[in-house]
This record gives structure tokens, C-alpha cells and sequence, in this order.
């Protein structure tokens, strides 16, 4: 199992993810946009999410660092940006964590698959903090 941070941008997420893999000496990442993401009739994407990341992520200095940016229309604090992702092999331990975590919190999604996870879901625990689960099934995203 493993904890990463998870920081959400305000529509430079690339251009944030290109400095930081220049500054670490990584390679560039990976970029998945929101309308890299299958269609959905019942949910049009907005032209303006199109090119917007979705995800990637960076391993700096040792750590794996999550990026995206926020969805339009979804709130965007400076300094509320950062979630922490638990990431495991282990669907019993995404589950387990996310239901004692959800106590006196509020879930922002319940556990489900989604088209890059058998098992993913978020929660803002009873003290603020928001954690994402996500079931690593070994497969690249």
C-alpha cells in the first residue's frame, strides 16, 4: 500500500507537471485529458474540460506525486488542493479504510468501478481531510 499526494490545478496542471519533471530531472509524464476519457451521452463534456488534465503523476525524489485539474465548474481553493490517494493491491483494505474513514465524514464518491480502476471512491473525513482510494491493479494509467 502506499500514501501519494494528489494536488489539483486550476486549469495549469500541464504546465505545472512539465516544470516540476524538468526541475526532479523525471521524464515527462504521462498526460490522460478529460477528453481522453470514453463518452458519455447522458454527461456531454464541456468543450472547455477537453484539453484539461485528468490525470498523471510524477515520481519525485522517491515519491509518487499525483496531478490533475479541477473539473470546470468544481470549487478551486488555494491551499485546500491537495488530497492524499491511498493506492494498494489490496480491494479489502480500500474497502475497510474508506468506510472507518467516511465515519462522521462526507463522501464525495461512493466505492465503484470506474474505466481506470475496479475500485475507486473519495471521502472528506470528520477532520477535513480528503482521501482517495484507488484498487492498483497493476495495469498502467
Amino acid at each position: 500500500m502506499a500514501i501519494d499526494v494528489y494536488i489539483n490545478f486550476n486549469g495549469n496542471c500541464r504546465e505545472a507537471v512539465t516544470f516540476y519533471a524538468q526541475v526532479f530531472g523525471t521524464e515527462q509524464p504521462h498526460i490522460m485529458s478529460f477528453g481522453d476519457t470514453p463518452p458519455d451521452p447522458a454527461h456531454p463534456l464541456p468543450e472547455e474540460a477537453k484539453d484539461l488534465v485528468m490525470h498523471t503523476r510524477l515520481n519525485l525524489s522517491g515519491s509518487n506525486v499525483m496531478f490533475s485539474d479541477v473539473f470546470p465548474g468544481m470549487p478551486f481553493v488555494v491551499g485546500n488542493n491537495i488530497s492524499l490517494a491511498v493506492v494498494t493491491k489490496n480491494i479489502d483494505e480500500v474497502k475497510s479504510l474508506f468506510e472507518q474513514l467516511k465515519e462522521g465524514g462526507k463522501v464525495g464518491m461512493e466505492l465503484q468501478e470506474t474505466f481506470w480502476s475496479k475500485l475507486y471512491g473519495s471521502v472528506v473525513d470528520k477532520f477535513g481531510i480528503e482521501w482517495q482510494f484507488n484498487y492498483d491493479s497493476g495495469e498502467p494509467c
